[in-house]
Order: structure tokens, then sequence, then C-alpha cells
């Protein structure tokens, strides 16, 4: 009963010394808002919410003397929330009636208990008529307030809790349709809990072990199994643990997650709209609000084994269901002692001892993939073997046993990383190899019986600088095109739809040409292609005959040692355009098309220090093309906002990361705004800045990447109608993807081997199976 790892992604300001916080939705617009209790300046901050993640700057309002705990309910039957606040240094509460807009009428206040640390509210006696409960740290008792359900409440009623209660908070925890009660004692180090009789009593608590401190408590399901649990804030170890609950009242702990400094109270809700539940810390000592999304993956708990011993040192790890239970199991490489071990799952987090099956004498099995690769419909198991350079496979019968076939003599180098799609669309399950002395990946295509063809690679000119994707001969299947820049020339490489291409054809460009993009320049609807030659400082424009081929180069002039090139139709007049970064002189250059392959002399606008990538998109919202640049040495980006009229207002800049070098445009936060990816390179970061729609942007978010990372592109790489992004990290020789969560941030980095010194990314999908595929261009070793 594990539940998913957190990660802290966001902090925001509040008033001076936060001590509580709870999420609702104060001004009725289904998305979810934040109210702190701010104890040193006796006041509550309310942050409006965007709906993607992000908040409004607070909103303050006067409280009773130090503040320190604070809920939410509906007290006066209006069908607008309120709050009630708890003022631990005048032994009041404090009511706030919300106007449903997300402001407040003053506070009214109610005497309580001695020494009041925490407020709950919840129906104790099933009349539908909200109740008040307080925790009462000095009289070690918990006070409930009966409503009347017109803002007003009976005399408390107490009961005796565990030393020191610091924090309360109210569920149905054993589905009985009454409310019950959980409280954190602080004193005792225990979290007790009360089981609701239905007419405002319960019954005996319950007591359960907690870490050092425990300041605050909040009720949610965790692990989506409908049963409701609670998360416990330690104030002294700077953690918070998750009770799993088991529908009959009781609980189960599980390992604590690390917070900001002292963690005073925890709240529940779902923030990024991807339905789970997340948390809110206030950290005391840090005057921050640390927000907690939840992941859905699960981890291995401490209790299941899938290494025999010190030697087996596991290498890689799949999850799969191999004997068609329904049930998810697991299947290890243990590299030490040569041999992979499945474990069968019980499902309920747990998993039983491994198998193991043997992958040859120091074979050192190094990674995974599984799939169905000999067609029979069931689970099969790829091994890459490092020690002896082939592919073992493990054929699969669908009952949980396995029949080893080796793919022997495969390969000169050592295999590192395995992976498996249908590339050639045959119902089969094919595998992709990377290698660990070599700058290539190889595609394996596998016949009925599992076993393996022979690898096949693409070259490319020398020194590839810039690839872009398209269907150049009108065959609805993706083709590339890669600059190469030390032999001057630009490779078309044709599609056959399967996920693997033609030799390349190779046309002359100018001088050390380093970017590519493509249009229909002559709107003769047959792709185009341009290309802009640093040495030169020229573009060429390759006009398309429709079936791969296309006519010589023609050549314009633009600004000194040009970086980038980017298309879009400036001036409204149904004809490409063209912009163009110029490093040399930090300026963009905007040619305007004529609609028939040729272009008016270059306009030219002023940027921040060396330009070195370009992009179009529409930053405020106004039907016009605007344009964004990178700005390596002054680490910045400059945003153009179009005219329509194919002239552009001076530049607007916002900052980023060191030595920034590529830029992307997406909407990532799915507020139909758009927004800027950057790729940092000295710094190994991608910098994210989410568009106000206005042309300005938000601060930076960055998300580490792998070392010297040089470019980067946008799509939807799992199918979930969320932005990812990729990047190709030049120095160690991969690619970075880094899932979206639909609300402007993204999960941590998959990193996955490229050919040798990768320099461009594009995306397309090349084996027309609806799933989007990545080609990298490589410097190093020219593919």
């Amino acid at each position: 009963m594990e539940m998913a790892p957190l990660k802290i992604k966001k902090t925001y300001s509040t008033g001076s010394l936060p001590s509580s916080v709870v999420v609702c939705d104060f001004n009725n617009d289904n998305r979810s808002d934040i109210v702190v209790t701010n104890s040193n300046n006796n006041t509550v901050s309310i942050f409006v919410g965007y709906g993607n993640g992000s908040f409004e700057d607070q909103k303050t309002y006067s409280t009773g003397y130090f503040p320190r705990s604070i809920a939410v309910g509906d007290f006066n039957s209006d069908s607008r929330l309120d709050i009630v606040v708890v003022n631990q240094d005048s032994n009041t509460i404090s009511i706030f009636l919300g106007y449903g807009n997300g402001s407040f009428e003053d506070q009214k206040i109610f005497s309580v208990g001695s020494f009041p640390r925490s407020v709950a509210v919840g129906d104790f006696n099933s009349d539908n008529r909200l109740d008040i409960i307080v925790s009462n740290s000095d009289s070690d008792t918990i006070s409930i307030f009966l409503g009347y359900g017109n803002g007003s409440f009976e005399d408390q009623k107490t009961y005796l809790t565990g030393l020191a209660p610091s924090s309360v908070a109210v569920g149905d925890f054993d589905n009985d349709n009454r409310s019950d009660i959980v409280v954190a004692n602080e004193g005792s180090n225990t979290v007790i809990v009360f089981l609701g009789y239905r007419n405002g009593s319960f019954e005996d608590q319950k007591t359960y072990s907690t870490d050092s401190l425990p300041s605050s408590v909040a009720v949610g399901d965790f692990n989506n199994d409908k049963r409701l649990d609670f998360v416990v804030a330690n104030y002294g170890s700077d953690t918070v643990i998750v009770f799993l609950g088991y529908e009959n009242g009781f609980f189960e702990n599980q390992k604590p997650y690390a917070t900001g400094s002292h963690p005073y109270s925890v709240a529940v809700g779902d923030f990024n709209n991807d339905n789970r539940s997340d948390f809110v810390v206030a950290n005391l000592y840090s005057n921050t609000v640390s927000v907690l999304l939840h992941y859905d993956s699960v981890p291995l708990t401490a209790e299941n084994t899938f290494a025999v011993d010190d030697a087996s040192l596991l290498k890689a790890v799949a999850v799969v269901d191999f004997n068609n239970d329904g049930i998810l199991d697991l299947v290890v490489a243990n590299y030490g002692t040569n041999n992979i071990g499945v474990s069968f799952g019980y499902a309920n987090g747990t998993f039983g001892k491994q198998l193991k099956f043997l992958t040859g004498s120091n074979s050192h099995p190094h990674s995974i993939a599984t799939a169905d690769f000999d067609g029979d419909g069931q689970i099969d198991i790829a091994v890459a073997n490092r020690g002896t350079k082939n592919v073992g496979l493990f054929i699969g019968n669908g009952k949980g046993a396995f029949e080893i076939q080796y793919a022997d003599n495969i390969f000169n180098a050592t295999p590192l990383f395995i992976a498996s799609t249908d590339l050639n669309n045959d119902g089969r399950s094919d595998i992709c190899v990377a290698y660990e002395d070599t700058d290539n990946v190889d595609i394996l295509v596998l016949r009925d019986t599992g076993y393996l063809k022979d690898q096949k690679t693409y070259s490319t000119g020398s020194f590839p600088q810039s690839v872009a994707v398209a269907d150049f001969n009108s065959d609805n299947r993706l083709d590339i095109a890669v600059v190469n820049f030390n032999n001057h020339t630009i490779s078309i490489l044709l599609g056959y739809g399967n996920g693997s291409f033609e030799d390349q054809n190779t046309y002359s460009t100018g001088s050390f040409p380093i970017s590519v993009a493509v249009g229909d320049f002559n709107n003769d609807n047959r792709l185009d292609i341009v290309v802009v030659n640093q040495g030169s400082d020229t573009l060429s424009i390759f006009l398309g005959y429709g079936n791969g081929s296309f006519e010589d180069q023609k050549t314009f002039s633009i600004g000194p040692s040009p970086q980038s090139v980017a298309v879009g139709d400036f001036n409204n007049d149904n004809r490409l355009d063209i912009v163009v970064a110029n490093s040399n002189n930090n300026t963009v250059s905007v040619l305007l098309g004529y609609g028939n392959g040729s272009f008016e002399d270059q306009k030219t606008y002023s940027t921040d220090s060396l330009p070195s990538s370009v992009a179009v998109g529409d930053f405020n919202s106004d039907n016009r093309l605007d344009i964004v640049v990178v700005n390596s040495n002054s680490n910045t980006v400059s945003v153009l906002l179009g005219y329509g009229n194919g002239s552009f207002e001076n530049q607007k800049t916002f900052s980023v990361g060191l030595w920034s070098l590529s830029v992307a445009v997406g909407n990532f936060n799915n507020d139909n705004r758009l927004d800027i990816v950057v790729v940092n390179f000295d710094s190994g970061t991608i910098s994210v800045l989410l568009g106000y729609g206005t042309g300005s942007f938000e601060d930076q978010n960055t998300y580490s990447t792998g070392s010297f990372p040089v470019s980067v592109a946008v799509d939807d790489f799992n199918n979930d109608n969320r932005l990812d992004v990729v990047v190709v990290n030049s120095n160690s020789n991969t690619v970075s993807v880094l899932l979206g969560y639909g609300n402007g941030s993204f999960e941590d980095q998959n990193i996955y081997s490229t050919g040798s010194l990768p320099s461009s990314v594009a995306v397309g999908d090349f084996n027309n199976d609806n799933r989007l595929d990545v080609v990298v261009a490589n410097s190093g070793n020219n593919t």
C-alpha cells in the first residue's frame, strides 16, 4: 500500500510567519485558491489561482492575535465559501463570510478554549449544517461547535486528546457516512482518530505514532483506493508522513518525505488538474509555501528484494503483466549475477520472490525492454547484455514462464540501452539499441520467431548542424532535411513510412550552412527549404518539385554570421516570410515573401547580445505573428511583437539561463496563451517562460537537462494532449525528454543515448503509427 513520491515544484511569498494553509475555490471559477494564516502580522492571505498550478499575488484580511490555523466551509448556507481562523493568543476563532468573488466580510469573533492551535469543519450531527472543531493545546482537548446554519454556533463540547494537540482534520475514515476526526498531538508525537456517532459525539480514540513534533494534519485519498487517508507534517523532522486507510478506521503509516524548513501546516488539493491529490505545505522558517505535486508511479518497498545479494548490481527494471492476471509484475536486470529476475505482483503494491532466468556467463545484463516480439500476443523480454555484446530474448507463454533465445554476435560494440516499439507497422515489436563505443542508434527488426535482422544506419554530410522534418515527395510519409556545416550541403533522406529512409541526396548550399526550415515559398502546394549560411551571410532557397527533389539554390543577403531561421506570414498576405537571427551585429533580418519563391530585401531589428536562435508565434493574442530570439551573450530572450504588416515593435527582453542557445514555442499550461522554452548551454538546463497572452511572460522556471544542451523541440510524445519537451545534449551524447503535466511544469528528464555530438533535434511520426518519433543530427559522426 505504498504511495507515490512527491517533489517541490513552486514557492510563493506570504505574510510574516505563515502557519496554516487551506485550498478551496473562493471565487467560483473552478480553479483552486489558497488561504494562509500569517501569525506575526495577524492576517490571512488569499491567493487566487489561475488553474495551472500558479496563483495571483496575495490579498490580506485582519484576524485576531496570532492566527494559527484555518478552515473553510459554508457556515451561513448561502452557497459561498467562508473561512474560520483560530487565534491562539486571544483564545478566539474568527469567521469570515465570503461574497463568492474571492473577497470576504470583516471577521466575526467567537470565544474558544485555552491556547487554540487548529480548526477543522464537518457535519458532526448529520443536520446538513456545518460544525467546527478546535484543538486546545494547553488543556489537551478538542472543542466541538455545532452550527445553526446561519453563521452562529452552539456552545462548545470538549473531548480529551493526547498531549498538546496541534492540529485537527475531519473525514469519514470507516465509510459509515459519519464524520470522524483525526488529531495530531505535538507533545506525545502521536495522531489520534475519533470515529463519529452521527449525533455529535465520538467513540474512544485510536492512537498512531508519528515523526518528531507533528504540527499539522490533512485528509485525502492518496492512493486512489476510495478510502480516506491522512498526511501529517512533522515540524521537528522537516517531513510529512502519509497514513493510508483500511476502510475500517484503521491506518498504515508510510515513509516520510522531506519538506522545507520546519513545516507547520499541510493541506490537500489538485493543483495541476490531473485528478491526483497534491500537498501544499507552509514552511515556518523560510516564509514560503511549497506545492508538492503527486505522481502516479509506485516505488518499490523495502520489504521486496529484487537483487539476490550484494553482487547482483541491479541495473534496470521494467513493469508489465507477464502472467495475464491483470496485475503488474516486475522484471529486473541483475548485472553482477548474470540473470534477470521476474517478480509477480500481488495487486497491493507488493511482489513475490523473484524467479531468475540466466542471461549467459559474463553477460552482465544492462538494459531491459518488454513487448510482444514473436507475434503470439504474449509479453516477452529483451535484454541488452553488456558483457557478451548481444541481446537475449525471453519468449513468454502468458503464464509467467519464458523460453530464452540468444541473438549472438550481432554487435561489434557494447550495448548500453535498449527500447522497443513496432517500427515497420507489421504488428511485431522491434528493438532499438544504443551503444557505449559508437555514435549511433541501431534499429533491429524482428521476425515472427523473435530473432533479429541486421540493423540499418543512415549517413549525412560532414558535421550536420540542423535538422527539419516534412513530407517532401507528397507520399504522406515524413522525410528529413539536414544541413552539413563542413561540406556546405543539405542532405535529403526520403522516408519509407516504416521508420526507415532512403540514402541521402545532397544539394549545395552557401558557405557553412547552420540552420534549416521548411515552407511553401512559391504557393505551388509543394514544400520548399530555406537554409542560412553562416560563412557567406546568405540564405538559400530550394524550391521543391513535390517529388523529393529540389531546384538549385537561390541566395539572398542577410546579416553577418546568421545562426538560425524561422518561417511565418508576418504581413498577413498569405505568403510565407522569413526571419533570421544574425549573431555578429545583434539583429534579426525579416524578408517578406512575394509568394513566388523570391523575397524583398531584408529589414533588420535590434536584439540583445549574440542572437543564436529564433522562433515565431502570436504572443499577445492579436492574430499577428511575433518573433522570439535567444541572446546567448546576454542570457535573455527578446520578444518583438508584430504589427501584422511585416514590421515589429522594439524588443522586450526576459531573463533566461546561462549561454542560452535554442528556443521553441508551445502552450505548456493549456491556457491558450503561447509559452517559451529555452535551452541554456552553460547551466545544463531549460528555462520555461509561461505567457500572459499580452506579449509578456512570467519569470523563468528551470529544469535540468544533460550536459551542454544545444537544441530543443516541442510536441506531445505520450499522447496525453499535453506538450512535452525534447532537448539534445552535446557533451553527454544524449537527448532529454521532459514530459509535461499540462500546467506549465514538467517531470524530471528521461535520458536516451544519441550519436556523437548531437547538434539538432526535430520531431515527426516516421513510421505512421500515430506516435511521435525524434530525429537527431549528430555532428561528431555525421549521422
